[in-house]
């Protein structure tokens, strides 16, 4: 489905400006990158009625984020909103993002789903810990919860880039251990082939993508992969594994990225593996737009389908925010 855009073009193209300005990722140093990163989130207007708790254990770190005023639990539930669990994996391109960065955008999630709690992950981050690391710590994360006693059918995977792909790294992992997985899926922007990064908008959005570029995105896993020997591990092309068994997905992306050809595809292929997808894409944004929330309606829009989606896999619609 195609959204419209409603935001002023002047203030898009502002945006745009900004977005471009600071996008040297091919060039800058991690630590830069990183600072940059951090430096922008702070920029940004915070959801108020928000309890963050930190998670420290042996297999992982992360923190909770939870939107205390909307609340789902008790009023009649069959399960109490308490043991759903929104599990987050934040962008970055493997070597950047931390839950700090992605917290405002955990909350509006958490406020959207009727106050599920998220658990963002703390994956390690390349170049200093390199494949397969931060797909470990996102296993570690999942079975975390399992441990804990949450169902797997209580549980929603989500991430936003690399995140949406390391949710769906996470998913066929799963599956192929015959472990139990979740309920379903939400995708943003996800990159569903980094060995061959072809896309036909990689091409042909190379000029409206203020975020994104082959360029960037070759060195982005580069980075991860090190010194990595041999031929890279088909588990970094989704695009091209098989799919079948997957929960229902949900994809969203902007039509000015570079990665669109990569949602378009997946949703194409999960279909064609028989998997339930919605595809959600919007005019004139751009990768991981749902970031900005604070300013543009388009993510504001685009976080409530989300919301809707998780509260309609983890059959809480018809309850009372």
């Amino acid at each position: 489905m195609l959204y419209s855009s409603s935001t002023p073009i002047e203030q898009l193209q502002a945006i745009t400006a900004y977005l471009k300005s600071n996008n040297s990722y091919s060039r800058r140093p991690v630590q830069e990158i990183r600072a940059a990163a951090l430096e922008a989130s702070r920029q940004l207007p915070f959801l108020e009625g928000v309890k963050v708790e930190p998670v420290e254990v042996e297999t992982f770190s992360g923190e909770w984020v939870r939107a205390e005023e909307k609340s789902l639990q008790g009023e009649g539930q069959s399960q109490p909103a308490e043991n759903k669990v929104i599990l987050y994996y934040h962008g970055g391109g493997f070597v950047s993002g931390s839950c700090e960065i992605y917290r405002d955008l955990a909350a509006r999630l958490s406020e959207a789903a009727g106050g599920i709690a998220i658990l963002t992950v703390e994956y390690r981050l390349a170049p200093e810990f390199c494949f397969p690391a931060a797909n470990e710590d996102c296993l570690a994360a999942y079975h975390w919860l399992l441990e804990r006693g949450v169902l797997a059918g209580n549980i929603i995977v989500c991430g936003e880039s690399v995140g949406a792909t390391l949710a769906l790294m996470t998913l066929i992992t799963l599956r192929d251990q015959g472990d139990k997985l979740p309920a379903g899926a939400c995708l943003l922007s996800p990159h569903a082939d980094l060995i061959h990064l072809d896309g036909e908008s990689y091409d042909s959005r190379a000029g409206t993508d203020p975020t994104g570029s082959r360029e960037a995105n070759q060195r982005m896993i580069e980075e991860y992969m090190g010194d990595y020997g041999g031929a890279w591990p088909a588990i970094l092309s989704p695009l091209r594994m098989d799919l079948r068994g997957l929960p229902p997905l949900l994809i969203q992306a902007g039509d000015h990225e570079v990665l669109l050809s990569d949602a378009e595809r997946l949703a194409e292929q999960a279909k064609a593996a028989g998997i339930t997808v919605e595809l959600q894409i919007w005019k004139n944004m751009w990768c991981a737009f749902q970031l900005m929330a604070a300013m543009l309606p388009e993510a504001q829009q685009a976080i409530g389908n989300i919301g809707s989606f998780i509260k309609r896999v983890l059959q809480l619609e018809g309850r009372q925010d």
